[in-house]
């Protein structure tokens, strides 16, 4: 998940540079959204992970 906001956040510096600003704004907005549930699904893997008692 994390690779996907990489590869949307690389794209949208690509497309920054060449001046594609339509394009630019939707990869962004999907490396954002993309960051987040990777944000989130990392924290909830903490929580149950430190639950096991490993």
């Amino acid at each position: 998940m994390l690779g996907w906001a990489m590869l949307f956040l690389i794209i949208a510096l690509v497309a920054g540079v060449f001046g594609f600003f339509g394009i630019v704004s939707t990869a962004v907005g999907i490396a954002k959204i993309l960051f987040f549930v990777f944000l989130i699904m990392f924290v909830v893997s903490l929580i149950f992970g430190r639950r096991r008692g490993i």
